[in-house]
């Protein structure tokens, strides 16, 4: 799954260590999100897309 993880946490001027603590989550899990190595659970999508105030087919897309 692609994600616009990366651009709309930079936007914002977020590390993924500040992303992950608004999120409850580690460091590692952000990156791992970002870079694709691990797709998200619906909640944290959820949390996710609310975070950057975006709808969850707007942060992530199908590869293709």
């Amino acid at each position: 799954m692609k994600n616009r993880l990366r651009v709309l946490r930079a936007e914002n001027g977020w590390s993924q260590a500040d992303l992950a603590h608004r999120l409850g989550v580690s460091r590692q899990a952000v990156n791992a999100i970002e870079t694709g190595k691990h797709d998200p659970s619906l909640t944290l999508a959820f949390a996710l897309a609310d975070t950057f105030g975006q709808r969850i087919e707007e942060m992530f897309l199908p590869k293709g």
